[in-house]
This record gives C-alpha cells, structure tokens and sequence, in this order.
C-alpha cells in the first residue's frame, strides 16, 4: 500500500475524526485511572508489611487486615524465639485511636502503633535516631504524610515549635516525624512506645499483641523456619513470611471487599465503551465509502487489501487517541496523589499496558467494521 489511504480516510472527515479521538482518550483514561487506583490501593495497603523489619510474621487468624487487628498472645512470640534460627523478635500493638486536631479540636481516628524504642522497627532511612525517642513519656512520632484533617503538624515541627495534642482524652507531645503514607484503611498514624501504647489503651493488657515480627540469623531459609514455626504452634496463630504477609492482605482488599472488584470492573467499562465508540466511526465510514471500496475491488485488489485499510484506521486511531488520554492521565494522577497522599503515578508497565489495550480494543472494533467490506459484493454495489 503506496498511499496511506486509512489516514487520507480519517483526515477528509476532521471533525468526526475529533470526536473519535476525544472518545478513545476518554476511554484511554478511564483505564489508566481504574488501574492506577487499583495499583494505589494494594501498594498502600502493604506500605507496613513492607517496611516492618522482620522476616516472618505471626498475626492472628481471626484478624481480616492490619488496621483493625486481633490480640494473640505474647507467648507465642516468646515460643518462636525458642529457634536458633531466630535473632531477636518485636511485639507490636496496632489498634485505631482518636486524634484531637490541636488547632481546631476536631476529633479523627488515627493508627497507633506501640512497640519498644530498643528495637528495629521500621527499615526507613533515619528511624533508629527518632525511635530512641520514644523513651519519653506521653510522646509520639508522627506520619508527615498523614491527611491534612490531622493539622499542620509536619509544618509545625519543622518550624521548630513543640505540637503538643490529646490522643484518646490523653496529652501527648509529637517528639518527631517520619513518612510511610495514607491508605485506603489509614488517614494518618502515630508511632509510640509500648509502655505509652499501653497508658492510650489501659483496658488492653501487655500480654496481648497484635503483630509479633520475627528477624533470623544471617543465612537462614525462611520458608524453611516458617514450616517448622508453623507446625509447632497452636492454631490460634498464622506464621507468614514476608512475602505470604504482603500477599495476606493484597487478597483481602482485592476479594473480601468491593473496591478491587469495583477498579477492575471501570477499567474493563472503559475497554468496552472505547471500542464501541471507535466501532460506531469505522462503520458509518466504511458504509459512506462503499462505492470506493467497491470500485478498488472491482479493478483487482483483494479482501486482504481493502480490509487491511480499515485496520489501518483502527491503528491510527488507536495511536492518536492514546497519546492525549495518557497525557491526561498522567496530570490528573499527580492532582490525585496530591490532594490523597496516595501512591498515584504512571508506570511504564501500566502505560505499555493500557497502550495494548488500546490497540487490542481498536484492533476489535476494526475487525466488527470490516465484515461489512468483506461481504462486498461489486454487481451488488454498481
């Protein structure tokens, strides 16, 4: 084919050719948003199973996800530090508490997380020197990438000035600042002692955890240590590598709840309105052009030739469509992230996948066009 004859095809109608392109973009983006916030949920969900400094985890069975957990005992942990292959190991209370806005007494629901000060919490850069903090009394280190209905306490600290707040009825001083991130279960949380997790909630024994973290001497296989862990203790506690943690609660946020099934079903929406979309300006092309299609195939050229410039039609399309709805994307993803906190931004493998996509939901609409062509009858035509 000497002459890009699908593109003088598109280009001889501007108009309808914009309105083509704004729909493909229009689906392009709503793809790339139902997968960027599907993304956003599961890497914000593991944001603490990911930084916890541990290689296996012990988590009660009958808690669902990490925000709201259920206590075992802390004799399991002790039971599992019986191995030689385990170096040391961190209880850990996790449970929501109510954060008071020290600037306008609003009142918000925040993650607590309590563990000693003596150990290795958090593999985050500069986090040994803000944990030995934690020794104080009534202290707490707080999450710069909170939401903003907590106040402006990053601001405040780095300003220099003391943020002194209640936390379930009780006052509390920030002693510092470190960074994991919001979530789709978390709006903001607070790091502290045991001994001050305790005062928050003093109807909630000492004995009784929430995570116990695991860490093993150089050179031991995990899964192997696991395995054994896992046949030694009662029931009533899950022993999980890192990896089987993360992926513990990947599943809950994509099959025990809506909102994984609910970004995978927009994003397939997206595929079926661009391709009925582009389908729509294929067909009413191919029908206003019969007599054309008819006259090349009355002087010789084939199905294959004459199909191949419809295709054709369907790539450009699929091209030009894409570039401006990526472009849209990749704005609107920084607006997100922004005014959410959330991990929101284009990846390569997701922008090389939504551009297949699109190619494939072209390439459908272009293939549904051409039956039309390949029906063709010239005597018919003429």
């Amino acid at each position: 084919m000497t002459a890009p004859l699908g593109w003088l095809q598109l280009k001889h109608k501007p108009l309808r050719l914009l309105v083509a392109l704004s729909g493909i973009a229009f689906a392009v983006l709503l793809i790339m948003m139902q997968l960027g916030f599907r993304s956003a949920l599961f890497e914000s969900a593991v944001r603490f199973h990911e930084r916890f400094d541990y290689d296996i985890a012990l988590f009660s069975p009958d808690s669902v996800f990490i925000v709201r957990p259920q206590s075992f005992s802390i004799r399991r942990l002790y039971q599992a530090m019986g191995y030689d292959a385990v170096e040391d190991a961190t209880p850990v209370y996790i449970f929501p508490s109510v954060w008071k806005n020290p600037w306008n007494n609003q009142r918000r629901s925040i993650n607590t997380v309590g563990f000693h000060p003596d150990d290795a919490l958090l593999q985050l850069p500069g986090f040994d020197a803000l944990r030995a903090r934690l020794r104080q009394q009534d202290v707490v280190l707080f999450d710069r990438a909170s939401r903003p209905e907590f106040g402006d306490v990053a601001g405040a600290i780095e300003a220099g000035e003391s943020v002194v707040t209640e936390i379930n009825d009780r006052e509390m001083e920030v002693a510092g600042l470190f960074e994991m991130g919001t979530s789709f279960g978390i709006d903001g949380t607070v790091l502290t002692s045991d001994d001050n997790w305790l005062r928050l909630f003093p109807n909630k024994p000492r004995s009784e955890i929430h995570l116990g973290l695991i860490r093993l001497r150089d050179g031991q296989n995990a899964d192997a240590v696991r395995d054994a862990m896992d046949a030694y203790l009662p029931d009533d506690v899950l022993v999980m590598t890192k990896t089987q943690f993360v992926q513990r609660e990947k599943n809950y946020w994509n099959g025990a709840t809506p909102i994984g099934y609910i970004f995978a079903f927009g994003a397939i929406m997206g595929f079926v309105v661009g391709a009925i979309i582009v389908y729509q300006i294929l067909f009413a092309d191919v029908s206003e052009h019969l007599n054309e299609y008819a006259t090349l195939r009355a002087i010789g050229y084939k199905n294959r030739f004459v199909s191949g410039i419809v295709l054709q039609q369907a790539a450009i399309l699929a091209v030009l469509g894409y570039l401006p709805g990526l472009g849209v994307a990749w704005w609107l993803y920084g607006k997100a992230a922004g005014a959410t906190n959330l991990p929101l931004y284009v990846t390569t493998d997701r922008a090389v996948t939504v551009f297949v996509l699109t190619l494939t939901m072209c390439a459908i609409s272009g293939l549904l066009a051409v039956r039309k062509v390949r029906r063709l009858d010239p005597a018919e035509v003429f």
